[in-house]
């Protein structure tokens, strides 16, 4: 019995030591000795993806350089090798035994730690020990860095990630540099400047060395959450030449090309929330500095001609991510929806331009209509304050035609009968002899004319039967009154859409905004609210099933990678499809 336990011991410990080995998480410097004047290079490898990374103090050295973030994931034989490895460049302070203490990982809710290791720092050595070494003196000269202009901006406050390559005097390389990972800017609306073809070598400094350097893309970022936000990293593989010790038969040295993937390393910022306090009501999410007007193409006019009526926002700031003030007129002056025109480009500091609503008015009456004063608030984050503007009142003066009932109406209502006083010459146009004389000599009656008149209507009556059965038909028919329905939403949300099918990025610029616009108006969500989560839960309280909330975030996502990813028509004509679906299916279930 005793020998059965022990052999039960055996194989419960041996399962336990099998498990424990298939997770590795291991410490590699690139050298245990070095001079004060060399720089250690220190990887944590392991050999499944975890959480929770947290490297040491580093106590004794300056961190140069890292983290860089370096994936290999590789299939041999059926057989899957992965590997993910965090790296530091290390300068040492001083002479002396220092410790790389413990990094930390979290792999399958277990925790990991490597293994100290002891480095001695020596006097500057003349020359560098591994300077022999290709690989590590390219890993020492070329550096990817992402700089942040804001790492704590406001909500939809513009900030700028802007990726720059150093590269030392010691090596060279040529542009044919590939991304390995673009990062995919979660929870942020994103434009990217790229300057692919167009780089410019400049001088400047890498951590107190010479370096020259180019700026490879520089991408404008608008936080659409609060908290705190991460920034993926962008990977490269660079193809690097290092000279060698060996000449050719010139004398010249000879370059060895070592490829390195190279990473600019997680950033997180801090996304500070619009404040509450003096909040004007009218706000609707616009962050920048802007101007407002109002204007008219003209102010007199007569009754039944048309006017156009400009609402425009011009400055810098979030442009496309807000509406525009609603326009109220009075009811004698007829309003159609309004075509909107936006003019931004987006530089590094941000989006500039102007974006307008104008609106085609048409009086009904002549008389003097008041256009009141219209406000718009944005908030001014360089000033961390709200600012409200409001527009000149507008008097459209309708000189000639039909006068309403209330013009017309007298003031008096008291029983008095006031004496209308006849002009003499008022009935001159009554003719009393009159001398009519018959048109043409023929008979009316029983000529064409009078059957023609007697008859049409009898043969109207089986038209108005057709046309009767026709609407019935149509009364009836289900799934075409769906269509017609859909299509009608269609017309109303996805009108502008529609128009720029032939223009992949206008399309989805007015197909996102289209998809906001529907929400606000029936579940009444602010456009700083807008975030996907967010967007599912409410559609979910209103009854919305699931099949349908993903569908329309699925939407959303489209608009966000259809910026950065190749659209064809058929991609195009297939997402206004699913649009036109998707809102019609929400509109019946929603409550």
């Amino acid at each position: 019995m005793q020998l059965k336990r022990f052999i039960v011991l055996i194989l419960f410990l041996s399962g336990s030591i099998t498990a424990l080995a298939q997770v590795s998480f291991n410490a590699q410097v690139s050298k245990k000795r070095l001079g004060i004047n060399e720089r250690l290079r220190v990887d944590f490898e392991m050999n499944k993806d975890g959480d929770n990374f947290n490297p040491p103090s580093f106590e004794g050295f300056r961190v140069v350089g890292g983290p860089n973030q370096a994936i290999s994931n590789s299939y041999i034989n059926g057989k899957r090798s992965y590997s993910k490895t965090y790296s530091y460049f290390l300068s040492p302070q001083a002479r002396g035994n220092f410790t790389i203490g413990q990094a930390t990982i979290e792999i399958d809710g277990e925790i990991y730690k490597t293994l100290p290791i002891t480095v001695e720092v020596t006097a500057a050595v003349e020359r560098p020990l591994d300077e022999n070494n290709a690989d590590y003196v390219a890993s020492e000269n070329v550096h990817l860095v992402a700089e942040i202009s804001n790492a704590n901006p406001y909500l939809n406050e513009a900030i700028t990630v802007t990726y720059k390559l150093y590269v030392s005097h010691d090596v060279s390389i040529t542009s044919n540099w590939r991304e390995i990972d673009t990062p995919k800017y979660a929870d942020f609306w994103s434009q990217n400047i790229d300057n692919r073809g167009n780089f410019k070598v400049l001088n400047g400094k890498y951590n107190g060395e010479d370096y020259r350097y180019v700026i490879l893309r520089t991408t404008v970022l608008y936080p659409q959450k609060t908290g705190k936000l991460e920034i993926e990293p962008l990977t490269l593989d660079v193809p690097i030449d290092v000279e060698t010790n060996k000449r050719d038969l010139f004398g010249r040295r000879l370059r060895t090309r070592v490829n390195k993937t190279i990473s600019a390393g997680n950033r997180t910022i801090d996304v500070k929330p619009l404040p509450l306090e003096n909040r004007p009501d009218n706000f609707d999410g616009a962050v920048g500095n802007f101007s407002f007007d109002v204007s008219t193409s003209k102010t007199k006019l007569d009754a039944n001609e048309s006017l156009e009526l400009t609402v425009k926002v011009d400055g810098k700031g979030n442009l496309k991510l807000f509406n525009l003030p609603a326009i109220k007129l009075p009811g004698s002056l007829e309003m159609y929806e309004p075509e909107r025109s936006n003019s931004v480009q987006t530089f590094a500091d941000g989006m500039r331009g102007s974006s307008s609503e104008t609106y085609t008015v048409v009086p009904q009456f002549k008389g003097t209509y008041p256009i009141r004063p219209i406000s718009f608030s944005f908030f001014d984050p360089k000033a961390e304050k709200y600012v409200s503007l409001s527009s000149q009142e507008i008097i459209i003066d309708v000189e000639n035609g039909p006068v309403t009932t209330q013009n017309n109406t007298s003031s008096n209502t008291g029983d008095t009968n006031t004496a209308v006083s006849l002009s003499e010459d008022q009935f001159k146009f009554i003719k009393l002899d009159a001398d009519l004389e018959a048109i043409g000599g023929d008979n009316f009656f029983r000529s064409p004319l009078f059957w023609t008149l007697l008859g049409g209507p009898l043969l109207l009556i089986p038209l108005f039967i057709i046309a009767g059965k026709k609407r019935k038909q149509r009364l009836n028919d289900v799934v075409g009154n769906k269509l017609r329905k859909a299509e009608k939403l269609a017309r109303k949300y996805l009108s502008e859409a529609k128009r720029n099918m032939q223009d992949k990025n206008l399309f989805y610029e007015s197909l996102e905004r289209a998809l906001h616009n529907y929400l606000k108006a029936k579940i009444a969500i602010e456009t700083a609210e807008m975030s996907k989560d967010r967007i599912a839960t409410l559609l979910t309280d209103r009854q919305v099933s699931l099949a349908h909330v993903n569908q329309f975030t699925d939407l959303l996502k489209s608009c966000e990678y259809a910026r950065y990813t190749p659209a064809s028509n058929v991609t195009i004509e297939k997402d206004y499809s699913r649009s036109v679906e998707v809102i019609s299916a929400i509109d019946k279930q929603i409550q």
